[in-house]
Protein backbone atom coordinates (compact mmCIF):
# COMPACT_ATOMS: atom_id res chain seq x y z
CA UNK A 1 0.00 0.00 0.00
CA UNK A 2 1.39 2.96 -0.78
CA UNK A 3 1.18 5.70 1.85
CA UNK A 4 -2.00 6.21 3.09
CA UNK A 5 -3.39 9.83 4.91
CA UNK A 6 -2.99 8.58 8.09
CA UNK A 7 0.73 7.71 8.26
CA UNK A 8 1.89 11.71 8.39
CA UNK A 9 4.36 11.22 5.23
CA UNK A 10 2.56 14.10 3.42
CA UNK A 11 -0.95 14.21 4.79
CA UNK A 12 -1.03 15.91 8.17
CA UNK A 13 -1.10 19.69 7.06
CA UNK A 14 -4.13 21.63 5.43
CA UNK A 15 -4.40 22.14 1.81
CA UNK A 16 -2.94 25.06 0.49
CA UNK A 17 -4.66 26.72 -1.98
CA UNK A 18 -1.93 27.42 -5.21
CA UNK A 19 1.27 27.26 -4.28
CA UNK A 20 2.99 29.73 -7.01
CA UNK A 21 6.72 29.46 -6.73
CA UNK A 22 8.81 32.65 -6.33
CA UNK A 23 11.58 32.94 -8.57
CA UNK A 24 14.71 33.92 -7.13
CA UNK A 25 17.63 35.64 -8.42
CA UNK A 26 20.10 32.50 -8.05
CA UNK A 27 20.95 32.12 -11.43
CA UNK A 28 21.87 34.67 -14.34
CA UNK A 29 18.77 34.52 -16.60
CA UNK A 30 19.63 35.10 -20.12
CA UNK A 31 16.88 33.77 -21.93
CA UNK A 32 14.40 36.02 -21.30
CA UNK A 33 13.87 37.75 -25.18
CA UNK A 34 14.24 34.25 -26.55
CA UNK A 35 11.68 32.16 -27.55
CA UNK A 36 10.71 28.83 -29.00
CA UNK A 37 11.66 25.02 -27.70
CA UNK A 38 14.77 22.63 -26.35
CA UNK A 39 17.68 24.72 -26.27
CA UNK A 40 16.08 28.51 -28.40
CA UNK A 41 16.89 31.70 -27.61
CA UNK A 42 19.62 33.22 -26.31
CA UNK A 43 22.28 31.18 -24.28
CA UNK A 44 21.93 30.97 -20.49
CA UNK A 45 25.51 32.03 -18.53
CA UNK A 46 27.53 31.01 -15.21
CA UNK A 47 25.34 29.06 -13.24
CA UNK A 48 22.29 28.69 -15.46
CA UNK A 49 24.50 27.35 -18.71
CA UNK A 50 23.65 23.99 -17.27
CA UNK A 51 20.28 24.69 -17.89
CA UNK A 52 20.76 25.35 -21.41
CA UNK A 53 18.87 22.31 -22.84
CA UNK A 54 15.74 23.75 -21.09
CA UNK A 55 15.84 27.15 -22.37
CA UNK A 56 13.46 29.27 -24.93
CA UNK A 57 10.59 29.47 -22.82
CA UNK A 58 10.78 32.52 -20.88
CA UNK A 59 7.64 33.42 -19.22
CA UNK A 60 5.79 30.84 -19.15
CA UNK A 61 3.57 28.72 -16.75
CA UNK A 62 3.32 25.17 -16.33
CA UNK A 63 0.46 23.81 -14.16
CA UNK A 64 1.42 20.77 -11.46
CA UNK A 65 -1.23 18.88 -9.49
CA UNK A 66 -0.46 16.40 -6.82
CA UNK A 67 -1.58 14.89 -3.61
CA UNK A 68 1.84 16.19 -1.48
CA UNK A 69 1.22 18.57 0.59
CA UNK A 70 3.54 20.93 2.80
CA UNK A 71 6.41 20.66 3.98
CA UNK A 72 6.76 17.39 1.98
CA UNK A 73 5.88 20.20 -0.94
CA UNK A 74 8.37 22.57 0.53
CA UNK A 75 11.41 21.13 -0.76
CA UNK A 76 9.69 19.48 -4.03
CA UNK A 77 9.42 23.45 -5.11
CA UNK A 78 12.65 24.29 -3.76
CA UNK A 79 14.08 21.42 -5.97
CA UNK A 80 13.36 23.48 -9.36
CA UNK A 81 13.65 26.68 -7.68
CA UNK A 82 17.00 27.26 -10.04
CA UNK A 83 15.55 25.34 -13.02
CA UNK A 84 13.14 27.94 -13.00
CA UNK A 85 14.26 30.67 -12.59
CA UNK A 86 17.22 30.36 -15.06
CA UNK A 87 14.36 29.09 -17.76
CA UNK A 88 11.67 31.39 -16.67
CA UNK A 89 9.54 28.47 -16.59
CA UNK A 90 7.20 28.85 -13.81
CA UNK A 91 5.32 25.53 -12.37
CA UNK A 92 2.32 26.30 -11.16
CA UNK A 93 2.08 23.23 -7.98
CA UNK A 94 -1.12 22.57 -6.59
CA UNK A 95 -1.51 19.79 -3.74
CA UNK A 96 -4.85 18.35 -2.40
CA UNK A 97 -6.09 15.89 -0.05
CA UNK A 98 -8.20 14.63 -2.41
CA UNK A 99 -6.18 14.49 -5.35
CA UNK A 100 -6.86 11.10 -6.47
CA UNK A 101 -10.86 11.53 -6.40
CA UNK A 102 -10.34 14.49 -7.87
CA UNK A 103 -8.31 14.23 -10.49
CA UNK A 104 -10.54 12.26 -12.84
CA UNK A 105 -13.03 14.85 -12.00
CA UNK A 106 -11.00 17.21 -13.99
CA UNK A 107 -9.96 15.60 -16.47
CA UNK A 108 -12.94 14.35 -17.39
CA UNK A 109 -14.61 18.18 -16.94
CA UNK A 110 -11.76 19.45 -19.26
CA UNK A 111 -9.59 21.32 -16.16
CA UNK A 112 -6.77 18.32 -16.27
CA UNK A 113 -3.65 20.01 -15.03
CA UNK A 114 -0.35 20.26 -17.23
CA UNK A 115 1.29 17.42 -15.07
CA UNK A 116 0.24 15.36 -12.18
CA UNK A 117 2.23 13.65 -10.03
CA UNK A 118 0.18 10.03 -10.05
CA UNK A 119 1.32 7.47 -7.04
CA UNK A 120 -0.73 4.69 -8.30
CA UNK A 121 0.06 2.59 -11.59
CA UNK A 122 -3.64 1.76 -11.46
CA UNK A 123 -4.56 5.57 -11.94
CA UNK A 124 -2.34 6.11 -14.34
CA UNK A 125 -4.66 3.95 -16.37
CA UNK A 126 -7.60 4.93 -15.33
CA UNK A 127 -6.72 8.29 -17.14
CA UNK A 128 -4.69 6.76 -20.23
CA UNK A 129 -7.96 5.47 -20.88
CA UNK A 130 -9.82 8.69 -20.86
CA UNK A 131 -7.36 9.30 -23.72
CA UNK A 132 -6.47 12.73 -22.66
CA UNK A 133 -2.99 11.51 -21.39
CA UNK A 134 -0.11 12.50 -24.01
CA UNK A 135 3.12 10.64 -24.37
CA UNK A 136 6.33 11.84 -22.82
CA UNK A 137 9.29 13.61 -25.15
CA UNK A 138 11.68 11.47 -26.47
CA UNK A 139 14.22 12.96 -23.96
CA UNK A 140 12.48 11.71 -21.17
CA UNK A 141 11.78 8.55 -22.62
CA UNK A 142 15.56 8.08 -22.96
CA UNK A 143 16.17 9.41 -19.79
CA UNK A 144 14.53 6.11 -18.69
CA UNK A 145 17.80 4.35 -19.19
CA UNK A 146 18.78 5.24 -15.60
CA UNK A 147 16.53 3.22 -14.14
CA UNK A 148 15.78 -0.48 -13.76
CA UNK A 149 13.32 -1.32 -16.56
CA UNK A 150 10.68 -2.44 -14.44
CA UNK A 151 10.27 1.08 -13.48
CA UNK A 152 9.12 1.53 -17.16
CA UNK A 153 6.60 -1.05 -16.82
CA UNK A 154 4.51 0.69 -13.92
CA UNK A 155 4.83 4.15 -16.43
CA UNK A 156 2.95 2.23 -18.85
CA UNK A 157 -0.32 1.46 -19.69
CA UNK A 158 -0.70 -1.76 -22.50
CA UNK A 159 2.63 -1.90 -23.00
CA UNK A 160 3.24 1.89 -24.05
CA UNK A 161 5.04 4.52 -21.72
CA UNK A 162 3.48 7.59 -20.60
CA UNK A 163 4.83 8.27 -17.42
CA UNK A 164 8.04 8.37 -16.07
CA UNK A 165 9.10 7.32 -12.64
CA UNK A 166 9.70 10.51 -10.07
CA UNK A 167 10.38 9.13 -6.95
CA UNK A 168 10.64 5.63 -4.50
CA UNK A 169 10.39 3.76 -0.95
CA UNK A 170 11.55 1.02 0.15
CA UNK A 171 9.38 -1.29 1.54
CA UNK A 172 11.56 -4.31 2.66
CA UNK A 173 12.99 -3.47 5.48
CA UNK A 174 13.15 -4.67 9.29
CA UNK A 175 13.58 -2.17 12.35
CA UNK A 176 15.79 -3.05 15.25
CA UNK A 177 17.55 -1.32 18.10
CA UNK A 178 21.43 -1.55 17.53
CA UNK A 179 21.80 -1.15 20.92
CA UNK A 180 19.61 -3.74 22.26
CA UNK A 181 21.12 -6.13 19.93
CA UNK A 182 25.00 -5.55 20.68
CA UNK A 183 23.65 -6.16 24.48
CA UNK A 184 22.17 -9.04 23.87
CA UNK A 185 24.68 -10.38 21.52
CA UNK A 186 22.36 -10.67 19.06
CA UNK A 187 23.60 -10.42 14.99
CA UNK A 188 21.68 -8.69 12.05
CA UNK A 189 20.33 -11.85 10.34
CA UNK A 190 21.11 -12.37 6.41
CA UNK A 191 18.74 -15.20 5.72
CA UNK A 192 15.09 -15.82 6.57
CA UNK A 193 16.46 -19.16 7.94
CA UNK A 194 18.56 -16.81 10.06
CA UNK A 195 15.79 -14.54 11.03
CA UNK A 196 13.42 -17.19 12.20
CA UNK A 197 16.22 -18.64 14.54
CA UNK A 198 16.99 -15.18 15.69
CA UNK A 199 13.30 -14.57 16.59
CA UNK A 200 12.54 -18.24 18.28
CA UNK A 201 16.11 -17.32 20.20
CA UNK A 202 14.48 -14.11 21.62
CA UNK A 203 11.12 -15.69 22.26
CA UNK A 204 13.10 -17.79 24.45
CA UNK A 205 15.00 -15.14 26.45
CA UNK A 206 11.62 -14.59 28.37
CA UNK A 207 12.78 -10.70 28.31
CA UNK A 208 11.10 -9.13 25.56
CA UNK A 209 9.16 -10.41 22.38
CA UNK A 210 10.66 -10.17 19.16
CA UNK A 211 8.20 -8.93 17.33
CA UNK A 212 5.39 -5.81 17.48
CA UNK A 213 3.06 -4.94 14.98
CA UNK A 214 0.31 -2.70 14.02
CA UNK A 215 -2.15 -2.92 11.04
CA UNK A 216 -4.58 0.29 12.26
CA UNK A 217 -4.93 3.11 9.79
CA UNK A 218 -8.24 4.48 9.97
CA UNK A 219 -10.42 3.75 7.26
CA UNK A 220 -7.45 2.01 5.33
CA UNK A 221 -6.73 -0.55 8.10
CA UNK A 222 -5.41 -3.41 6.97
CA UNK A 223 -2.75 -1.84 4.85
CA UNK A 224 0.58 -3.19 6.43
CA UNK A 225 -0.49 -6.60 6.26
CA UNK A 226 -1.00 -6.43 2.96
CA UNK A 227 2.14 -5.37 2.44
CA UNK A 228 3.58 -8.92 4.82
CA UNK A 229 2.13 -11.14 2.64
CA UNK A 230 3.32 -8.94 -0.67
CA UNK A 231 7.09 -9.37 0.74
CA UNK A 232 6.63 -13.13 1.31
CA UNK A 233 4.83 -13.76 -2.13
CA UNK A 234 7.87 -12.16 -3.33
CA UNK A 235 10.73 -13.45 -1.55
CA UNK A 236 9.43 -16.97 -1.71
CA UNK A 237 8.71 -17.39 -5.39
CA UNK A 238 10.08 -14.38 -7.26
CA UNK A 239 8.90 -11.61 -9.76
CA UNK A 240 6.91 -13.76 -12.14
CA UNK A 241 4.64 -15.33 -9.83
CA UNK A 242 4.21 -12.20 -7.73
CA UNK A 243 3.04 -10.53 -11.24
CA UNK A 244 0.96 -13.22 -12.17
CA UNK A 245 -0.97 -12.89 -8.31
CA UNK A 246 -1.00 -9.05 -8.79
CA UNK A 247 -2.99 -9.83 -12.14
CA UNK A 248 -5.02 -12.67 -10.54
CA UNK A 249 -3.57 -15.39 -12.92
CA UNK A 250 -2.52 -16.63 -9.63
CA UNK A 251 -5.75 -16.68 -7.38
CA UNK A 252 -5.15 -15.78 -3.82
CA UNK A 253 -6.68 -19.07 -2.96
CA UNK A 254 -3.59 -20.86 -5.00
CA UNK A 255 -1.52 -22.79 -2.91
CA UNK A 256 1.21 -20.78 -3.34
CA UNK A 257 -0.09 -17.65 -1.79
CA UNK A 258 -2.04 -19.72 1.25
CA UNK A 259 1.26 -21.01 1.73
CA UNK A 260 2.58 -17.39 1.29
CA UNK A 261 -0.24 -16.38 4.11
CA UNK A 262 0.52 -19.36 6.30
CA UNK A 263 4.23 -18.33 6.40
CA UNK A 264 3.28 -14.96 6.76
CA UNK A 265 0.99 -16.82 9.80
CA UNK A 266 3.70 -18.52 11.57
CA UNK A 267 6.04 -15.06 11.54
CA UNK A 268 3.58 -12.47 12.66
CA UNK A 269 0.14 -14.42 13.89
CA UNK A 270 2.76 -16.55 16.32
CA UNK A 271 1.69 -16.01 20.37
CA UNK A 272 5.16 -16.23 21.21
CA UNK A 273 6.40 -14.21 19.13
CA UNK A 274 3.99 -11.29 19.11
CA UNK A 275 3.05 -8.40 19.48
CA UNK A 276 5.34 -7.02 22.49
CA UNK A 277 4.01 -4.04 24.42
CA UNK A 278 0.68 -4.30 23.27
CA UNK A 279 -0.59 -7.45 23.81
CA UNK A 280 -1.67 -11.23 21.90
CA UNK A 281 -1.95 -11.77 18.12
CA UNK A 282 -5.36 -9.98 18.06
CA UNK A 283 -3.92 -6.53 19.39
CA UNK A 284 -2.48 -6.27 16.22
CA UNK A 285 -5.22 -5.36 14.41
CA UNK A 286 -6.17 -2.43 17.12
CA UNK A 287 -2.56 -1.07 16.89
CA UNK A 288 -2.12 1.49 15.27
CA UNK A 289 1.21 1.47 12.74
CA UNK A 290 2.36 4.64 13.47
CA UNK A 291 2.38 3.54 16.94
CA UNK A 292 3.63 -0.40 16.43
CA UNK A 293 7.37 0.26 16.50
CA UNK A 294 7.23 1.97 19.89
CA UNK A 295 7.72 -0.74 22.05
CA UNK A 296 11.59 -1.09 20.74
CA UNK A 297 12.71 2.06 22.41
CA UNK A 298 11.61 -0.15 25.78
CA UNK A 299 13.34 -3.44 24.92
CA UNK A 300 9.80 -4.86 24.80
CA UNK A 301 10.14 -5.76 21.21
CA UNK A 302 12.84 -6.62 19.06
CA UNK A 303 11.60 -5.87 15.32
CA UNK A 304 9.23 -4.07 13.58
CA UNK A 305 8.64 -5.11 9.64
CA UNK A 306 8.10 -1.53 7.90
CA UNK A 307 8.93 0.70 5.24
CA UNK A 308 11.53 3.67 5.16
CA UNK A 309 8.95 5.93 5.54
CA UNK A 310 8.67 4.65 9.18
CA UNK A 311 11.45 6.82 9.97
CA UNK A 312 8.60 9.73 10.66
CA UNK A 313 7.33 8.37 13.10
CA UNK A 314 9.95 7.86 16.06
CA UNK A 315 9.43 10.33 18.83
CA UNK A 316 11.44 13.24 18.48
CA UNK A 317 15.36 13.19 19.68
CA UNK A 318 15.43 8.95 18.66
CA UNK A 319 18.84 8.38 17.04
CA UNK A 320 18.53 6.97 13.62
CA UNK A 321 21.30 4.83 12.61
CA UNK A 322 23.66 1.67 12.82
CA UNK A 323 25.24 2.53 16.47
CA UNK A 324 21.62 4.31 17.64
CA UNK A 325 18.53 4.20 19.16
CA UNK A 326 16.91 2.18 16.21
CA UNK A 327 18.01 1.15 12.35
CA UNK A 328 17.05 -1.10 9.75
CA UNK A 329 18.11 -3.90 7.73
CA UNK A 330 17.04 -5.65 4.66
CA UNK A 331 14.08 -8.31 4.97
CA UNK A 332 15.57 -11.49 3.82
CA UNK A 333 14.37 -13.73 0.85
CA UNK A 334 12.17 -16.66 2.52
CA UNK A 335 13.80 -18.55 -0.62
CA UNK A 336 17.56 -17.89 -1.00
CA UNK A 337 17.23 -18.66 -4.76
CA UNK A 338 15.16 -15.44 -4.72
CA UNK A 339 18.19 -12.36 -5.21
CA UNK A 340 17.45 -9.55 -3.21
CA UNK A 341 14.09 -9.05 -3.11
CA UNK A 342 12.83 -5.17 -2.94
CA UNK A 343 9.30 -4.06 -2.60
CA UNK A 344 8.51 -0.48 -2.93
CA UNK A 345 6.29 2.15 -4.25
CA UNK A 346 6.39 5.47 -5.82
CA UNK A 347 5.27 8.24 -8.22
CA UNK A 348 5.16 8.87 -11.93
CA UNK A 349 4.79 12.16 -13.93
CA UNK A 350 1.93 11.83 -16.53
CA UNK A 351 1.37 15.14 -18.75
CA UNK A 352 -1.76 16.15 -20.13
CA UNK A 353 -0.64 18.66 -22.48
CA UNK A 354 2.69 18.08 -25.17
CA UNK A 355 3.33 21.99 -25.19
CA UNK A 356 7.33 22.60 -25.43
CA UNK A 357 7.23 24.51 -21.85
CA UNK A 358 5.63 21.13 -20.24
CA UNK A 359 7.79 19.10 -22.17
CA UNK A 360 11.07 21.01 -20.97
CA UNK A 361 9.15 20.59 -17.84
CA UNK A 362 9.02 16.50 -18.04
CA UNK A 363 12.89 15.97 -19.03
CA UNK A 364 14.19 17.63 -16.28
CA UNK A 365 12.18 16.12 -13.96
CA UNK A 366 13.13 13.00 -15.42
CA UNK A 367 17.07 13.79 -15.10
CA UNK A 368 19.77 12.62 -12.77
CA UNK A 369 20.43 16.19 -12.62
CA UNK A 370 16.97 17.07 -10.94
CA UNK A 371 17.15 14.08 -8.88
CA UNK A 372 20.52 14.90 -6.97
CA UNK A 373 18.35 18.54 -6.62
CA UNK A 374 15.94 16.80 -4.72
CA UNK A 375 17.97 14.83 -2.58
CA UNK A 376 19.76 17.86 -1.67
CA UNK A 377 17.02 19.41 -0.39
CA UNK A 378 14.98 16.77 1.40
CA UNK A 379 16.16 14.27 3.66
CA UNK A 380 13.80 10.82 3.93
CA UNK A 381 13.32 11.17 -0.05
CA UNK A 382 14.52 8.95 -2.04
CA UNK A 383 15.16 8.12 -5.91
CA UNK A 384 16.31 4.72 -7.63
CA UNK A 385 17.62 6.39 -10.20
CA UNK A 386 20.87 5.07 -11.03
CA UNK A 387 22.53 8.32 -12.13
CA UNK A 388 22.20 10.01 -8.66
CA UNK A 389 25.46 9.90 -6.18
CA UNK A 390 24.58 8.10 -3.42
CA UNK A 391 26.91 10.42 -1.33
CA UNK A 392 24.34 13.09 -1.73
CA UNK A 393 22.31 11.10 0.61
CA UNK A 394 23.21 11.97 4.41
CA UNK A 395 20.23 9.97 6.09
CA UNK A 396 21.60 5.98 6.79
CA UNK A 397 17.91 5.03 6.15
CA UNK A 398 17.62 6.74 2.78
CA UNK A 399 21.22 5.39 2.33
CA UNK A 400 20.26 1.77 2.58
CA UNK A 401 17.02 2.03 1.01
CA UNK A 402 18.87 3.90 -2.13
CA UNK A 403 21.35 1.65 -2.17
CA UNK A 404 18.58 -1.50 -2.38
CA UNK A 405 15.93 0.49 -5.23
CA UNK A 406 18.98 0.88 -7.34
CA UNK A 407 20.69 -2.07 -6.91
CA UNK A 408 20.17 -4.03 -11.20
CA UNK A 409 20.27 -7.25 -9.53
CA UNK A 410 17.68 -7.00 -6.84
CA UNK A 411 14.29 -8.54 -7.71
CA UNK A 412 11.97 -5.14 -7.78
CA UNK A 413 8.05 -5.40 -7.44
CA UNK A 414 6.05 -2.26 -7.28
CA UNK A 415 3.42 -2.71 -3.66
CA UNK A 416 0.89 -5.49 -5.04
CA UNK A 417 -1.76 -3.63 -3.69
CA UNK A 418 -1.66 -0.68 -5.60
CA UNK A 419 -1.50 -2.90 -8.67
CA UNK A 420 -4.36 -4.68 -7.49
CA UNK A 421 -7.86 -3.13 -8.50
CA UNK A 422 -8.80 -0.33 -5.63
CA UNK A 423 -12.02 -2.69 -4.73
CA UNK A 424 -8.95 -5.18 -3.97
CA UNK A 425 -5.95 -3.50 -3.20
CA UNK A 426 -7.76 -0.83 -1.17
CA UNK A 427 -10.91 -2.52 -0.42
CA UNK A 428 -12.07 -6.42 0.24
CA UNK A 429 -8.06 -7.23 0.73
CA UNK A 430 -7.96 -4.58 3.42
CA UNK A 431 -10.78 -6.07 5.54
CA UNK A 432 -10.41 -9.67 4.83
CA UNK A 433 -6.31 -9.58 5.88
CA UNK A 434 -7.86 -7.34 8.82
CA UNK A 435 -10.48 -10.19 9.69
CA UNK A 436 -7.77 -12.51 9.56
CA UNK A 437 -6.06 -10.99 12.06
CA UNK A 438 -8.47 -9.70 14.97
CA UNK A 439 -11.11 -12.48 14.13
CA UNK A 440 -8.37 -15.40 13.74
CA UNK A 441 -10.52 -15.96 10.30
CA UNK A 442 -8.74 -19.07 9.01
CA UNK A 443 -6.60 -18.47 5.79
CA UNK A 444 -8.97 -20.46 3.18
CA UNK A 445 -11.82 -18.20 4.00
CA UNK A 446 -9.24 -15.10 3.86
CA UNK A 447 -8.47 -16.00 0.53
CA UNK A 448 -11.48 -16.95 -0.93
CA UNK A 449 -13.17 -13.77 0.18
CA UNK A 450 -11.07 -11.58 -1.95
CA UNK A 451 -10.88 -13.94 -4.77
CA UNK A 452 -14.90 -13.35 -4.95
CA UNK A 453 -14.53 -9.82 -4.38
CA UNK A 454 -12.48 -9.52 -7.27
CA UNK A 455 -14.19 -7.59 -10.36
CA UNK A 456 -15.25 -9.38 -13.37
Amino acid sequence: MTTPVTTGRRRLLAVPAVLALALTAACSNSSSSGGGGGSGGAALTGDCAKYQAYAGHSGTKVSMYASILSPESDSLEKSWADFSNCTGIKIVYEGSNDFESQLPVRVAGGNAPDLAIVPQPGLLAQMVKTGKVVKPPQQTVDNENKWSPIWKTYGSVNGTFYAAPMSANMKSLVWYSPKAFKAAGYEVPKTWADLMALSDKIAKSGTTKPWCGGIGSGTATGWPATDWLEEIVLGSYGGEVYDQWVGHQVKFSDEKITTAMKTVADWMQNPAWVNGGFGDVKSIATTTFQDAGTPILSNKCAMLQQASFYRAQWPKGTSIGPDGDVFAFHLPAVNPKVNSPVEGGGEFVAAFSDRPEVQAVQNYLSSSEWASSRVKVSPGWVSANQGVDKSLYTDPIDKLSAESLTDPAATFRFDGSDLMPAAIGAGAEWKALTAWFAEGQSIQKTAGDIDAAWPQ
